[in-house]
């Protein structure tokens, strides 16, 4: 009789033998960028959601590198006291490294890069957690769905998970309805996990993804220069993504 598949012993030596070779490759990958640009940029990110930050990727491919996720690792391979720093200034940046931030090495001016970042942005809808930015009502008649334009009613097949996220729903010529106005959510409260798949549902998007330069290296100087205006707003910060720390 064939062995089960699932009585397969699996060495947990190998997983960490790979865990610290990835993590030894990924320090190597960011100190061979800090020697290849000039800068290098300390960034955080707001209402991080992956498919956004792969855009910035993909967007700054040809003229830069982009590195985020795990602020130990990033730490380890630009060294965190002068004696251990990769390049001069270097422990300079380390010391910022904390919460959802990544580096940026490029050798685009930095005016550019600051204006770059100034103007993108993506809408994208919150999450159980966040903060409401606005106070949102469901007028009372057919719940609409506003992905669409014009607006169009729920299908019928709906109304049972709509009942359930807490809309007092019937039935108006095979529609879901509403007989009175429901107010989703208030401005400046936090979103219920209900809440927040309600808006999702409805097509109300919430949050937005932002990019925030902290800080600047520069490799000729080894000088390292705060960015004003650089932080999160609280709402911002408060769902979180994981995401590979690099390309």
């Amino acid at each position: 009789m064939p062995k089960s598949r699932r009585a397969k012993v699996v060495a947990l030596s190998k997983v960490s033998k790979k865990t610290k070779e990835q993590k030894g490759s990924l320090i190597k990958d960011v100190q061979e960028n800090a020697d290849k640009w000039r800068y290098c940029w300390l960034f955080e990110v707001g209402a991080m959601r992956n498919t956004h930050l792969k855009t910035v990727r993909n967007l700054w491919k040809d003229s830069a590198r982009l590195f985020f996720g795990r602020c130990a690792v990033m730490a380890k391979a630009l060294g965190s006291t002068p004696e251990e720093e990769h390049k001069l200034g270097l422990h300079k940046l380390t010391k910022q490294l904390k919460g959802q931030v990544g580096l940026l090495f490029t050798d685009t001016p930095p005016a550019e890069v600051i204006e770059w970042f100034k103007d993108f942005e993506q809408a994208d809808f919150a999450r159980g957690g966040n903060i409401a930015s606005r106070d949102v009502v469901i007028p009372a008649g057919p719940i609409m769905q506003h992905h669409a334009d014009p607006p169009e009613p729920f299908p019928h097949n709906e109304e049972p998970q709509l009942r359930k996220l807490g809309l007092h729903t019937t039935m108006v010529r095979g529609v879901p309805t509403l007989g009175a106005p429901h107010r989703l959510c208030a401005k400046g409260k936090p979103l219920s996990g209900e809440q927040a798949q309600l808006l999702k549902l409805i097509g109300e998007k919430m949050v937005v993804f932002r990019v925030h330069l902290k800080a600047r290296w520069d490799a000729t100087t080894g000088e390292v220069e705060q960015v004003e205006g650089g932080g999160l707003v609280p709402e911002e910060g408060a769902q979180t993504e994981d995401e590979d720390m690099s390309e």
